[in-house]
């Protein structure tokens, strides 16, 4: 029997009379990697924003587990288990390697201001742990990473931008990672890189399950286990990569064809 990591049930999202996703009902089972795909302007980026809490759904339900989140705000998105990336990399640019990781381990850190000022052994010992964590996740991607802990952004190739974004929304031990478009910018072998590096972490994390939103298919065919296909904020097909590649709904709004 499959336990469902998150469903959606008749999700809907309006904005004026544009219905962005028209009564979408999807699951992610526990540690899947789904593909999802489609045209632009079909929804994908938008159900990833009601996964998130930057939209509120006009419709429907998100549950994640037994856990209803619907309506949830980021903060609590993000409290729950469900990060992110972004097809436009979001992290800081002059702040360096480990500064962007430790803003994505915020609800592990256990000092706030005041803590900081007149615990400072503590905070020495958090600082550690930290840093520690961050080169232990780096390493996982790429040994190269860890030597530049403290470099900025900036001074990083597009390959470890991503690696960096994707080792942010991972060192929080999300339940649900979500991967908007992580090819964007990238050489085809580079993409293959850093997807051969994904597919490593989570064959060591067995219940961490993976949406990704890209358009290559090679990509998709190669990495997914099942595939959901969007048009117009609707779901038109749903299964493997050859079996949605094949069907007719499917060839007609993705690729094209009559």
């Amino acid at each position: 029997m499959t336990t469902n990591a998150l469903t959606a049930k008749n999700l809907t999202v309006s904005f004026g009379g544009l219905k962005a996703l028209d009564g979408l009902n999807l699951n992610v089972e526990l540690g899947q990697f789904l593909g999802l795909i489609g045209p632009n302007g079909s929804g994908k980026t938008t159900f990833f924003n009601v996964l998130t809490g930057i939209y509120k759904p006009t419709n429907g339900t998100v549950t994640l587990g037994e856990t209803d989140i619907t309506g949830a705000t980021p903060n609590q998105i993000y409290e729950f288990g469900i990060t992110r990336t972004f097809q436009r990399l979001r992290l800081a640019p002059t702040l360096s390697v480990l500064d962007n990781l430790i803003l994505g381990n915020q609800r592990n850190l256990h000092l706030g201001f005041i803590g900081n000022i007149f615990n400072r052994k503590r905070l020495r010992r958090e600082i550690a742990s930290q840093t520690e964590q961050s080169r232990e996740l780096l390493g996982r991607f790429s040994s190269g990473l860890v030597s530049k802990l403290y470099e900025p952004i900036t001074a990083l190739s597009m390959i470890d931008r991503r690696r960096v974004e994707v080792c942010r929304a991972l060192i929080s031990d999300p339940k649900i990672l979500l991967l908007d478009e992580p090819s964007a910018g990238m050489t085809h072998d580079e993409t293959s890189a850093l997807m051969n590096e994904l597919l490593a972490w989570r064959d060591q994390h067995k219940e961490l399950s993976i949406i990704l939103i890209e358009h290559e298919m090679d990509l998709i065919d190669r990495i997914c286990d099942r595939c959901v296909v969007l048009n117009y904020g609707q779901k038109i097909a749903e299964g493997t990569y050859q079996e949605v590649a094949n069907d007719r709904m499917v060839r007609e709004a993705y690729l094209g064809e009559d």
